[in-house]
């Protein structure tokens, strides 16, 4: 009986607009962040992760029906084009997680027309672009997610992003941040929506080079494997036959019949 682990197919999607417009963005990601992301996840997970890009400018945002039928994990970073975001590709992708698509978003995907969607709240937050410093607490070192790390993640710069934020209470937290200027944020958070599993992960500000700590890509690399669900049940509402005999029903040939889809 073969004991190899199941491959992971993995999308990774960016908006790739700051890097065209920041040349401070540019020269930290020359081929983009979520080409640095992708690298990451094809370094840590060798064969065990099959990894592919998607950006905002492509048809359909590169994420069209072949793409997220072959996607087990997505990966989601925007920021400067939210709105961008075509409301049929963000109800495509919604469905999939239901489904049981993993969904790993990113710093400012919390703002996201599919993070919003699935968390059913603001998401907001108060925010600084500064000279911040961040330590991200690892609160749950059980975690699949934590696995591999010290107790704290020390980003000698980040934007900062404080509470309160926006989000239904969490099924999991895994790390708490705090910043020099003294705010905590919950950074990083699991839910359950269907049957597809979510992890938000705070740091990753386009103007600082996050993605290419060691230790951040290890944090998405977990994320990515805890996120696998390895299902895919699409919804239906069937009516359903009862099990047993039903006893008669004087009132049902009165009844109208009502269906549900």
């Amino acid at each position: 009986m073969s004991s190899a682990k199941p491959v992971v197919r993995v999308t990774v999607w960016g908006e790739y607009r700051h890097e065209k417009s920041n040349p401070k963005v540019a020269a930290l990601y020359p081929q983009g962040m979520h080409r640095a992301i992708a690298d990451g996840l094809a370094r840590l997970g060798g064969a065990d992760l099959a990894v592919r890009t998607a950006t905002l400018d492509e048809p359909e945002h590169g994420l069209t029906d072949a793409v997220l039928d072959s996607t087990d994990v997505l990966t989601w970073w925007g920021h400067m084009a939210h709105g961008d975001v075509s409301d049929a590709v963000v109800e495509k992708v919604r469905r999939r997680v239901l489904e049981g698509m993993g969904l790993v978003v990113l710093h400012s995907g919390h703002y996201s027309k599919i993070f919003k969607a699935l968390m059913g709240d603001t998401c907001s937050l108060t925010w600084r672009e500064a000279t911040d410093k961040e330590r991200l607490w690892v609160v749950c070192p059980s975690h699949p997610i934590a696995q591999g790390l010290p107790s704290y993640i020390e980003l000698p710069a980040e934007e900062m992003y404080g509470e309160p934020f926006g989000i239904p209470t969490p099924d999991e937290l895994i790390f708490i941040s705090w910043f020099t200027g003294g705010e905590v944020f919950r950074s990083g958070a699991t839910w359950r929506r269907g049957n597809g599993k979510i992890f938000y992960f705070r740091p990753g500000h386009e103007t600082y080079p996050t993605y290419h700590n060691p230790q951040v890509q290890q944090v998405i690399a977990n994320g990515v494997r805890w996120a696998h669900s390895g299902l895919r049940i699409k919804d239906q509402c069937p009516n359903m036959k009862p099990l047993e005999p039903l006893p008669a029903d004087p009132e049902a040939a009165a009844r109208p019949t009502v269906g549900h889809k």
